[in-house]
């Protein structure tokens, strides 16, 4: 008998459709037996608990010591004294004892202006002193020698008015001697205040002060001939020539004292007012690999009205001169130091957008907690901590970022740097 296949269009026999039939229904019941096995592994794996994940994390602890408030800028250097030796008067160089770099003392003469014609000057002033002089002694012996005769005149006179007044309250000088007595007393007595005021001098004493200041004024000139060092130091410009006339105002030689320099910077009003006088601090050269060390000796009292800016000036040592003025270095100055301070790696700190600040503790649990600090002082990587956390302590330094509050931790041994092969 053969039946239709409607889907196919062909006819087929019995026996063909009954192992069809027969291969259907043993993938159903395959099919339904891996359905099962799935649920049941579902069920299982849903009554299993998850494991909680370990964030691998480094650390330190948190520890005591000193740390210090430093104050990091660049300054220029200066000399620690210098002078800038301009003639006084203008003549040509006469000669030059001394060159760029040679060291001078206080007092010594490197150099000489022609002086012939103030040499001249000189001797003109030093005959009209001593003209003044002479004239001044023989007035001076002049009226001594008056006033002396007009004081024994007026004396004598004085004497016999005396005698005669006496004799005449006796009865035995008559009225007219006193009278005349009485005369000549009166005229002794106006030459002895005309001796006195002759004895002034006045007029004489003014012309001899008058040569004296010209004498003086003379020697001056001459002196100033001579250009002395005015310090200890070394010579640094020289830029003129014996023979030329520097023009006036010009310097021909600058001497500056090296033993010292002193570095000059400009900080801000917030920054000048944490230092003091006496303060410690570092001048750190460009091209010199050790630092020297100075302290602060000028702390301006008044802002740069230009830049708004306090200076501030560091006196330090410069051995063997290496440090040169007009050079920039750089300025290191300890504003405040603070002893047994908590402290902690500046990777530790961990900051809001709102300025927060935190750190994560590690518990005894393996445990980061996110805990809110007060930070301090920074220096050279390490941060002050004021409040949060005791000493001893263990704070995450790197993997903190993005690590949830209470999340287990396990601490990594930072891998060690490779060493360069020679």
């Amino acid at each position: 008998m053969a039946f239709l296949d409607l889907e196919k269009g062909n006819i087929s026999s019995s026996s063909t459709r009954t192992a069809s039939s027969r291969g259907l229904c043993r993938r159903f019941v395959f099919a339904a037996l891996v359905l099962s096995l799935m649920l049941l592994a579902i069920g299982c794996s849903s009554s299993e608990k998850e494991p909680v994940p370990v964030v691998s994390v480094q650390a330190a602890t948190v520890k005591t010591q000193t740390i210090e408030s430093e104050i990091s800028t660049d300054a220029i250097l200066y000399p620690r004294d210098q002078a800038a030796l301009v003639p006084k008067v203008t003549a040509p160089i006469k000669k030059f004892y001394v060159t760029r770099g040679s060291r001078v003392h206080a007092g010594e003469v490197l150099a000489t202006i022609e002086d012939s014609d103030l040499k001249g000057a000189l001797s003109e002033s030093q005959g009209a002193y001593q003209q003044a002089a002479a004239t001044y002694d023989s007035a001076l012996q002049s009226a001594e020698h008056d006033l002396k005769i007009a004081k024994e005149q007026f004396e004598a006179a004085q004497s016999v008015y005396d005698s005669r007044v006496t004799l005449y309250k006796q009865g035995a000088a008559s009225q007219k001697d006193v009278q005349d007595a009485q005369i000549a007393l009166s005229q002794t007595s106006n030459q002895y205040e005309l001796a006195q005021k002759q004895y002034n001098l006045k007029s004489a004493e003014g012309q001899l002060t008058s040569a004296k200041g010209k004498l003086a004024a003379a020697q001056a000139q001459v002196d100033y001939s001579k250009i002395v060092s005015p310090i200890d130091g070394v010579v640094t410009d020289r830029p003129f020539f014996a023979g030329e006339t520097p023009p006036a105002g010009a310097p021909i030689l600058t001497v500056m004292d090296l033993s010292k320099v002193v570095a000059r910077a400009y900080l801000t009003a917030a920054q000048a007012a944490q230092l003091h006088v006496g303060d410690a601090a570092t001048l750190v050269p460009g091209n010199a690999a050790t630092e020297i060390e100075g302290k602060v000796t000028v702390v301006s009292p008044a802002l740069d009205p230009n830049s708004t800016t306090v200076q501030v000036w560091v006196e330090a040592v410069n051995p063997g001169g290496r440090l040169k003025p007009g050079s920039t270095v750089g300025l290191k100055i300890v504003a405040r130091t603070v002893n047994d301070a908590l402290v902690v790696p500046v990777e530790a700190i961990l900051t809001a957008p709102e300025g927060a600040t935190s750190v994560m503790v590690i518990g005894q649990d393996q445990t980061a907690h996110r805990t809110s600090v007060k930070t301090g002082i920074r220096q050279e990587g390490e941060v002050q901590i004021l409040s949060g956390v005791k000493a001893g302590d263990q704070v995450v330094t790197q993997g903190a970022y993005g690590l949830a509050d209470g999340a287990k931790v396990t601490i990594s041994t930072p891998a060690a740097e490779p060493q360069d092969k020679d």
